[in-house]
Parts: structure tokens; C-alpha cells; sequence
């Protein structure tokens, strides 16, 4: 059996597969059974691959990767196309070696651990201000790109940066907080986005009182700090680093991620905002390979790798996709929600995850955590942006394939700003939207309208020059140099014969919608296209020359007489002249094609972004009337919220009339964008089912009981120490329903008491808020009543005297049924109010009406009995 191993560039090098050197015929001439390809993410997909890969004849190919999510995900392989052996397999067979007469050769193989920790501490500061983008602050969202963004040389968030470098050494869960965990992690891969980032970073390590004693080592850009050049390459300056220091620490921006092995690292910090897992998990796997270590007495060998990140939400997600995007069967989102958890069980038991639970406290996370705790996170922000938050929806796309009656009831929300355009029955066709939701220009459609603007005329003209240009392809004898010159002219020509002209009629057919951004992206699409075409018929083209001149070397060195000679160079002639017309012959049958597929290709491209933003302004705008449905959920939840309550009860715990005041839909429409249902089609008569699931359940649940836990916590309205205010949870209502600050209810209290000195002495004074809203005014007269030391005297027992100031002292009277139970909760506690609603110096009635009409002063009486 022959067989044989080579390096992909080591196999380039060769002439016979496009390269330089003599080496490697009896690749090319030798029929394999099989092409075996390692690391088959890496680098395969190029013309120079293609064209060394066309040259070796096989029966099969073998594509071998680590991370080949892609490749499954893009359905490229069929599924009995596909073997897998996960790191869950190597770790089970590790576990579970059963031959005694063989050692088990997984035994050196470390098990992963994956540490993920929030950063809300660290960037308190940031949270609380918020980030001011085009003019408006927004939340801020925690992101590691932006955490260690650099500005003018220094860290855009520099003293938190030092937070979190002291976090790393001081505070007890983190990687390097003790002597013990230090000595388990000499060698550490630190993995960052940006070269500057890299830079700065390395100068705070070097000042540290801890990393300082670490040598670091820039494995990014051109390896230099300040202006001292480092001429090795990232590799070797690791391994020399290594062994020159007892403790080292790499950092990079995506060098030596990927084939690469450094025995003596133990940890990965993730201090990147990678989203591929492809890409994370090659970097994650840098620390998991075998080592034994040398103490000066003992050797002993690697037990456990790590991974230390430090965004939860975006780390998890990683590790649900790592756990199910190696099958066909659940890759891509496939699946259901049983089999994606299994998969994630059975991952979870050789790849533990650390992360923090709501105390704070570090615990094994299991696979309903790891599902849930990235939307758990989600919910906080939630409940910070007042339950206006896109992280409450999901299916929006699903919106264009949904019958009239869906879209109405959405627009009947007031919008948090009105919207530009409106879906209608015929959006999904206009916008060429698939199954799926997303833009998809069909190809008979791309075909038609490439037609109809670049026309017989610019396809027509194009082709003939193209023709002509390869036509002129001399088979004269030239320099390497002067042939390599001339064929890239070519190809220039092709770029820019074709780039012009079509570029110039999508600007006048497009007009301002192709912004510069978009215009750069048609011009690289073109010239990728003429390199794909131009350069895998160039390498076969040079291929074969190559190979032609080598044997004809050879042959001359070989020969003995001149006739022969004469006769060697006839042949080499004929084989170099032939060898050109093959290649025009292949790029002229290349033209039209080309030609016509870039047209198409243009069209797609542009077509495509154009109906992507206007679907993308569209999506706002049903964003933005469903946001004015979610503003409404904080207030039902202080009118009729319990412990309880649920996506799934949330139509029963709220009336009709008021879900219909306050929300312009009633309680059976918001089931139906809830659950879904059959519905009878307007135009056909027929009857269909729309999904619903418009809303995410476990954000929605999760926010859901972090409100209630902020409204508990924030009850007592007595605490001083409190710095937040439920109502700061509630945003402003279409209705009446908008609440004045705790500041303002306190400076209107302080000027009530100014202007009636000794007005909270008297057990005998009343105090009435007629158009009550959050309940704050009528809480701050009884604070200020109940810690009168005068009704101290008179009503020594507290609660004695809190029961005599609601029941004889104060008055109130709210506009509508919500309002009303919000104060009533409020003011009496959310304990105990329901079995004092009664109250009879609390009433509904819209004061402001009544007011208006005149009735207010004889309604008074009968509103509120005295």
C-alpha cells in the first residue's frame, strides 16, 4: 500500500502542483485511493488549493476538521458523508478505557474547564452613565471589543481596566488571585481584537505588582512595543520566552490560535468579543494538549486546562453552538429543545462550565443554565430599559408571512416613535423574503433584472472586449517576470472592462442607495470574481509550463546530438504554443459565463441590501409598536403581578377592560400573537394557522421575576437607604399614566410644610392627592406624619399609628383602574393591599373630567366618605 504525508505548502512548493521546486512527481502520477486533507477549515478554499488538489488523482477525499461548523451548518457534506469524534468522545474513551493490554492513549489529555464571569462590578460605572451614541445615551451594554478599546494610547476605559487586571490577582474566584492558583497557570494565551489593545495591554501588565513578574510576549502585528522591534516570529519568541522564564503570559489577536501547540500553556483568557465558534473554540483548545511539568524534583503531568472568560451571555451561547453545531442533526438551530440540552448534558460532563449564580457565588453550571443564563442576563437589561427592549421579542421576521389581522393588532400599540413605512399583505414578495424571514433575490429574478440593466448592449460589448483582450495573449517567449506582468494586466482589464460599466448603471439605477460602503463591496465581488475564473486556469496554465520546461531541462541534459537536440526544442515549442491556446481557450469559454454570473451577482448584492433596509426599517417599526405594548407590562405588573406570573398567565391576571385601555388590543389578540392560531384567510377564504411566539418566553419569564424582586425589595417606602425607586422601572405611558419623580413629590411635601408649619403634628389633619398616580405623594405625607415625634407621643405603638394615618388621615383618588391598584399596592403594600381595596378614602374616578365638567367639588363627597 503506498501512502504518503505533506504539508499543503509543502505540496504548493512543488511544480507539479503550481509551485517552484522539482519534487513531488510522483504525487502528481500516482492514482490514490484516497486524499486525506487535516484541519480542513484552514485555508482550503483557495484557487492555489484548487489547483494543487485538481493535479493529485483519487478515488476519495477525506476533509478533517476540528471545528467544521460551517461546512455542516452550509450542508456541505451529506450527513452519511460525515464521521464524528469529539473532544466528548476522546474524553468518554479516556474515562473509560477498558483494554488492559494496551495503555489508554487519551490518558495525557487534559480535561477543559471553562470559567466565565461578569464584569457588572468592574464596569458599575459605565452601567449607571450609560453611553452616549449619535447624540443619545443608551444602556451600556458590556462588550470585551469595546472594554479594551484604545484611544489616543491609552485604554478608553483605563481605570477599569485596572479593576479588572487587580480583580484577576485580589479577588478570590478569579484565575490568579492566590499563590496556588498562580502556580497553576505559569503559562497563559491572553486572546484580544485589536493590536493597539495588545500594546497598551502589555505596558499595564509589565507596571503591574503582580504581571509583572510574568514575561510578556506580543504575538500580534509586528511584535513591538514602543519602537523595539522583534524580528522572530511569534512561535519562537513563545518558546523562547518559556525557557528563558518560570512564567510567561502571550497575548495576541489570532496568531497562533490555530495548529499550533504550546505544551507548557495551561490557560486561555477570552478578553476578545469572538462570536464564531469555530474561532473561539480552535483558541480555546491552545491549552488542551498533553505536558508534563518538571518542579526540580518531580515531573507530573497536565490534569486540567482552562478557559477564563468574562462575558456570560455571549460565552454560553458559544458553548450551546460548540455542543450542537458537530451534528447535521442540530446544527444551524436544528433540533428540538430535548435533543439540543442532551447534547449539551453529555458535553457539560467532560467540559465543566463555572460561572456565577445570582449570589455571585462560582458553581457548576448545568445544561438548563447554560440555555438559560444567557437570557437571564438579557432580562436585567430588560428590566433596566423599562421592558422596552428587543431581547423580549423573537420571530419579527416571521411578521411579513403573517395574515392582515396580526400586523393590525401590532399597529394598534402606540409606537415608541412613529415608523417610516408599513408592512402590508404583499411586503414578503416585495422584499423577496424566504421560509425564513430573510432577504433571498431568487435566481430567475437576478437573471431577469441583471437583463433588464446591463442589457444586450453592456453584456454584449463587455464580452467582445474580453475576447479580444485574450486573443491578444502572445505566445512569444518572455521573462517569468514580464508573462507574470502580463497576465495580471489582463486580469486588471477583465477587472476594470466589466467593473465600469456595470458599476455605472447600477449608480443610475440605484441612485443614493448605493452608498460607498456598498459600491466597494460590488467592486471587490467583481474582481473576486474575475481572480476566481482567471486564477485556477493561470495555475494550470503555469502548472503545466512548468512541468514542460522541467522535462524539457531534463531531456536537453540528456541529449547527445544536435538533430535530437533540434528535435527536443521543436517538441518543447509545440507543447509551450499549445499549452497558451489551452489557457485562451479556457478563459474565452470562461467570458461568458463570467460576464453574465458577475451581472447577476451585482444585482443580488445590490437588490439585496436594498430590500434588506427596508426591511430592516420596517422591523423598527414594528419593534417600535411592540415596544409600546412592553412599556405597559412594569404597570400590570404593579396592579396585578404576583410571584406567579408568566408569559403564559399573563392574560389572566389582567381584566379585558383594562388590558384593552391601556394596551388598544384586546386579551384574545394578545393571546394570538402569543400562542398562534388558525385564522380564515381574507382573500381565499381558506383556513390557515399563524405560529405566533412573537414573544421570548424565558426573557420574558426571567424579567418578569426580576421586576417582582425589584418591586418587593423597593416596597418599603420608608427605607432612606434606598437608592432606586421602582417607579424609575416604569417608562411613560400613552396614557395619563406618567409618574412624578420621588424628588419632586419630596420638594412639593417640603413646600406643603413651609407653607403649614406643624401641619404633620396634628392627628387631626387630612391630606388628599386628587389625580393620584404612583401613590409617591400620598407615601411621602405618611412618612413624613409617621415619624412626627408629636404623633410619636400621641401614638407610641407604630403600628398604631401607621393604622390611624391610612385610616383616618389620608385621601386619594386615581384616574383609572390600573392607576388606582398601583397606588392602592403601593401606599397599603403589596401584601397586604388586595384585602384593604376597599378602603373607602380611596376611590377611581377621573378627577380631571369631572374637574372639566364642573362636578368635581359636589363629586367629592360622594367619591370619598368621610
Amino acid at each position: 500500500m503506498k501512502c504518503a504525508e505533506h504539508s499543503l505548502q509543502d505540496l504548493k512548493g512543488s511544480l507539479y502542483f503550481g509551485g517552484q521546486y522539482d519534487k513531488l512527481e510522483h504525487i502528481a502520477n500516482t492514482e490514490w485511493d484516497v486524499l486525506i486533507i487535516d484541519e480542513a477549515h484552514e485555508g482550503v478554499d483557495t484557487y492555489k488549493t484548487d489547483v494543487a488538489f485538481d493535479r493529485i488523482k483519487r478515488k476519495f477525499t477525506l476533509h478533517l476538521s476540528g471545528t467544521p461548523f460551517k461546512a455542516i451548518a452550509n450542508e456541505k457534506f451529506t450527513e452519511n458523508a460525515i464521521y464524528n469524534w469529539t473532544y466528548a468522545d476522546e474524553q468518554a474513551a479516556k474515562e473509560n478505557w477498558d483494554n488492559t493490554e494496551l495503555s489508554n492513549p487519551y490518558d495525557d489529555l487534559p480535561k477543559l474547564n471553562l470559567f466565565t464571569y461578569q464584569m457588572s462590578e468592574i464596569v458599575a460605572a459605565e452601567l449607571e452613565q450609560g453611553v452616549e451614541i449619535d447624540g443619545e445615551t443608551v444602556e451600556y451594554a458590556f462588550d470585551l471589543n469595546e472594554f479594551f478599546k484604545v484611544e489616543n494610547g491609552k485604554f478608553k476605559y483605563d481605570s477599569a481596566v485596572d479593576k479588572f487586571l487587580d480583580a484577576l490577582t485580589k479577588q478570590v474566584k478569579f484565575p490568579f488571585s492566590t499563590q496556588e492558583l498562580r502556580d497553576k497557570l505559569k503559562h497563559t494565551f491572553w486572546l484580544l481584537n485589536r493590536v493597539e489593545s495588545v500594546k497598551v495591554l502589555a505596558k499595564k501588565l509589565n507596571a503591574h505588582p503582580v504581571f509583572k513578574e510574568y514575561e510578556v510576549v506580543l504575538a500580534a502585528g509586528d511584535g513591538r512595543i514602543d519602537d523595539v522591534k522583534e524580528t522572530e516570529k511569534a512561535y519562537t519568541r513563545v518558546r523562547k520566552a518559556i525557557a528563558e522564564h518560570d512564567k510567561t503570559i502571550t497575548l495576541s489577536v489570532g496568531q497562533l490560535t490555530t495548529g499550533v501547540t504550546i505544551p507548557e500553556w495551561t490557560a486561555v483568557l477570552m478578553l476578545s468579543n469572538v462570536k464564531s465558534p469555530a474561532l473561539y473554540m480552535q483558541a480555546a483548545f491552545r491549552a488542551q494538549n498533553p505536558c508534563k511539568f518538571y518542579d526540580g524534583t518531580n515531573y507530573y503531568r497536565k490534569e486540567n486546562a482552562y478557559i477564563f472568560d468574562f462575558d456570560p451571555a455571549r460565552t454560553l451561547t458559544i458553548f450551546e453552538e460548540f455542543a450542537n453545531d458537530l451534528s447535521s442533526q442540530t446544527a444551524d438551530g436544528r433540533g428540538d429543545t430535548d435533543t439540543r440540552k442532551n447534547n449539551i448534558r453529555e458535553l457539560l460532563n467532560f467540559f465543566p462550565v463555572i460561572g456565577e449564580d445570582e449570589n455571585g457565588e462560582m458553581i457548576e453550571l448545568d445544561a438548563e443554565k447554560v440555555l438559560s443564563i444567557p437570557r437571564k442576563i438579557h432580562a436585567l437589561e430588560v428590566v433596566r430599559r423599562g421592558f422596552m427592549s428587543d431581547f423580549l421579542f423573537q420571530n419579527i421576521s416571521n411578521i411579513f408571512h403573517a395574515p392582515p389581522e396580526v400586523v393590525e393588532m401590532i399597529y394598534q400599540f402606540e409606537p415608541t416613535k412613529e415608523a417610516d413605512a408599513k408592512v402590508t399583505s404583499s411586503t414578503s414578495d416585495d422584499l423577496s423574503l424566504n421560509s425564513d424571514g430573510e432577504v433571498e433575490i431568487p435566481k430567475e429574478k437576478a437573471i431577469g433584472i441583471a437583463q433588464d440593466l446591463f442589457g444586450d448592449k453592456i453584456f454584449s460589448e463587455v464580452i467582445d472586449t474580453l475576447h479580444r483582450e485574450v486573443d491578444a495573449i502572445q505566445t512569444a517567449e518572455s521573462t517569468q517576470s514580464e508573462e507574470d506582468a502580463a497576465i495580471e494586466a489582463i486580469k486588471k482589464k477583465f477587472q476594470d472592462t466589466i467593473k465600469k460599466p456595470m458599476i455605472d448603471e447600477v449608480k443610475k439605477q440605484y441612485g443614493s442607495q448605493l452608498d460607498k460602503t456598498s459600491q466597494k463591496r460590488l467592486e471587490r465581488r467583481i474582481d473576486d470574481n474575475c481572480d476566481r475564473t482567471f486564477d485556477r486556469h493561470v495555475g494550470r496554465y503555469k502548472t503545466e509550463k512548468k512541468i514542460i520546461e522541467n522535462q524539457h531541462k531534463k531531456d536537453v541534459e540528456a541529449c547527445t546530438d544536435e538533430d535530437t537536440r533540434r528535435q527536443i526544442d521543436e517538441d518543447y515549442s509545440i507543447k509551450m504554443a499549445a499549452n497558451v491556446q489551452k489557457f485562451q481557450q479556457e478563459i474565452s469559454s470562461s467570458i461568458e459565463t463570467l460576464v453574465h454570473q458577475t451581472g447577476q451577482d451585482v444585482v443580488v448584492i445590490t437588490e439585496t441590501a436594498k430590500k434588506e433596509g427596508e426591511k430592516k426599517t420596517l422591523e423598527d417599526g414594528i419593534r417600535d409598536h411592540m415596544r409600546g405594548f412592553s412599556r405597559t407590562i412594569p404597570s400590570f405588573l404593579m396592579a396585578y403581578g404576583d410571584d406567579n406570573t408568566t408569559l403564559e398567565n399573563f392574560d389572566i391576571i389582567i381584566p379585558d377592560e383594562v388590558f384593552r385601555e391601556v394596551t388598544s388590543i384586546s386579551i384574545a389578540d394578545f393571546c394570538f400573537l402569543r400562542d398562534g392560531g388558525d385564522y380564515t384567510d381574507r382573500e381565499t377564504g381558506e383556513t390557515k394557522h399563524f405560529d405566533g411566539h412573537l414573544f421570548d418566553p424565558v426573557v420574558f419569564n426571567d424579567s418578569v421575576k426580576e421586576f417582582m424582586r425589584l418591586r418587593k425589595e423597593l416596597a418599603d417606602y420608608f427605607d432612606e437607604k434606598q437608592q432606586n425607586d421602582i417607579f424609575d422601572y416604569i417608562p411613560p405611558q400613552k396614557t395619563n399614566q406618567i409618574f412624578t419623580p420621588r424628588s419632586v413629590v419630596k420638594k412639593m411635601v417640603d413646600a406643603l410644610e413651609e407653607n403649614n408649619p406643624g401641619c404633620f403634628d396634628d392627628p387631626d389633619k387630612t391630606f388628599a392627592d386628587l389625580y393620584m398616580k404612583s401613590g409617591l405623594y400620598i407615601t411621602e405625607i405618611i412618612k413624613r406624619l409617621y415619624r412626627s415625634e408629636k404623633m410619636k407621643i400621641i401614638f407610641p405603638d407604630d403600628k398604631a399609628r401607621l393604622e390611624h394615618i391610612i385610616t383616618n388621615q389620608v385621601y386619594g383618588i386615581a384616574p383609572t383602574e390600573i392607576i388606582y391598584r398601583i397606588a392602592m399596592n403601593y401606599i397599603l403594600g403589596f401584601e397586604n393591599s388586595s384585602s384593604r381595596m376597599d378602603n373607602p378614602h380611596f376611590a377611581c374616578a377621573d378627577t380631571a373630567e369631572l374637574a372639566k365638567n364642573g362636578l368635581l367639588e359636589d363629586s367629592i363627597n360622594s367619591i370619598i366618605d368621610e
